[in-house]
């Protein structure tokens, strides 16, 4: 009689069984992450629990940051878990080189067993070393033609990382993909709603005190945007904040 591969003695689970229910698991876990960040409306709040979730959920990690790259080769620490991404982050500005880059511009997945014997990059390892980093994992953050920056995790220890970690760290770079492009939408949202606010304000100001019609109203700001060469909402900001703008003073007397 022969056996099946995937038996265990009477009683036991297999280690399919673990396999499922460790999935499972995991599935679980994101799903409810991605309810939470769903219900979460402030950019902030959204992204500091995406980085507490890397670090509870993903196995190894003992340190999370988000990267976003300005200006093509700047990276920037965003919401760090402790002061070590940061670190590591100001080390890739100063020497130019470094895991977080690679996986913004070149690799999807960019792992470092030891960076005390990292090859890859010279300039940066010893240093992120001496800054705390044993180990790290850095995965490119990618929705559809964005390409928005990476998710570093760091364990102090080396070969902190193994290959649960990677596939993990890979399903998880995939939701923090959504929420981080989620966050930039809601933030870019907010600054409109503002700038709209904004604009509304200094028009009734304008109306207000000069008996104008909104569109004349609009008119004197957008003019005025376009006299001096400062943004509308510039404008607007600073009649709506002082009660006052500088490029109408000289003509009050006659008005528009």
């Amino acid at each position: 009689m022969t056996s099946d591969a995937h038996s265990s003695p009477q009683g036991e689970p297999s280690a399919e069984d673990h396999g499922t229910a460790s999935t499972d698991a995991l599935a679980g876990r994101l799903g409810g992450l991605a309810r939470q960040l769903e219900a979460t409306d402030d950019p902030s709040t959204m992204l500091d629990e995406l980085v507490a979730a890397a670090v509870a959920i993903i196995p190894g990690v003992e340190h999370a940051s988000l990267s976003m790259v300005q200006r093509r080769r700047e990276v920037r620490s965003d919401y760090p878990s402790s002061e070590l991404p940061a670190r590591v982050d100001a080390i890739q500005n100063e020497v130019g080189e470094g895991p977080c880059l690679d996986a913004i511009y070149e690799e999807q997945t960019v792992r470092v067993p030891d960076m005390l014997h990292e090859p890859r990059w010279p300039r940066f390892a010893k240093r992120a070393h001496d800054a705390g980093a044993g180990s790290m994992l850095s995965f490119q953050l990618y929705v559809q033609d964005d390409n928005l920056g990476s998710l570093n995790l760091y364990n102090t220890r080396a070969n902190g990382f193994d290959d649960e970690s990677e596939q993990v760290g890979l399903l998880f770079a995939s939701h923090a993909a959504v929420a981080y492009a989620d966050s930039k939408k809601i933030s870019s949202m907010g600054r409109a709603l503002a700038s709209r606010d904004l604009i509304g304000q200094a028009k009734g100001m304008l109306m207000e005190r000069y008996h104008l019609d909104a569109d004349r109203a609009f008119g004197v700001l957008t003019r005025v945007s376009q006299a001096t060469h400062r943004p509308l909402r510039e404008i607007a900001e600073e009649l709506a904040t002082t009660g006052r703008l500088t490029a109408l003073e000289p003509d009050r007397g006659g008005g528009e």
